[in-house]
């Protein structure tokens, strides 16, 4: 089983905690990360774009000129696409982009950015973050002996209220529950820390 060393938020080291091996040491599979993460962002978008065909452009009921006679292209309508003010031609139009994820491909993709993470030795595992009120110049002093650079996701308990309103403002620094942790978000940081309380543990049916 793999471990990590666990952490004070003094930087000193407490000793060792297992990882769960389901979680944190399986071969990453790209594909599936590369398939979930794009449903992810197809999930966040809106798709409310809209234009109007030439069916819902007001006006244009009678004809700009006669038929015949005039020397130029016969019209049947000011709202044709051609036509200042008219319909829009194969505009957008309202969709959904939401694409449907097996739920075994998405845990999969889960322990995939976990193990990679792991992999690249950019886990760490603080026994407490120590805090019982919001202190932002604590939390970023914690981060700092840590020893960690970059973009860093905190994964924390519904109990550190006091954690999450010290770095909810940091730059460089996402917050999320235990059960918001997802694939994406683990691939948009370098680092991952965990308490021993958030550390996820492999359940029945993550194989």
């Amino acid at each position: 089983m793999a471990s990590v060393s666990l952490t004070s938020i003094s930087g000193k080291k407490s000793g060792t905690v297992e990882l769960s091996d389901e979680l944190f040491s399986i071969q990453p599979n790209v594909p599936v990360m590369h398939q979930v993460v794009t449903a992810q962002l197809a999930h966040r978008r809106a798709g409310t774009q809209s234009t109007k065909t030439r069916a819902e452009v007001s006006g244009g009921g009678k004809k700009p000129f006669s038929q015949k006679g005039t020397g130029g292209a016969r019209q049947g309508s000011t709202r044709a696409p051609h036509y200042t003010g008219g319909g829009i031609a194969l505009g957008p139009r309202p969709r959904k982009y939401t694409q449907r994820t097996p739920r075994k491909m998405v845990r999969l993709a889960l322990r995939s950015a976990l193990s990679d993470r792991n992999l690249a030795g950019r886990i760490v595992v603080l026994d407490s973050w120590e805090m019982e009120t919001p202190s932002t110049k604590s939390a970023i002093t914690a981060l700092r002996a840590i020893g960690i650079e970059g973009k860093v996701l905190v994964v924390l308990t519904p109990q550190d209220d006091a954690v999450a309103k010290s770095l909810r403002n940091v730059v460089d620094v996402q917050i999320v529950s235990v059960a918001e942790l997802n694939a994406y978000d683990v691939l948009c940081n370098d680092w991952l820390v965990f308490t021993q309380a958030s550390l996820p543990m492999a359940k029945e049916g993550d194989k």
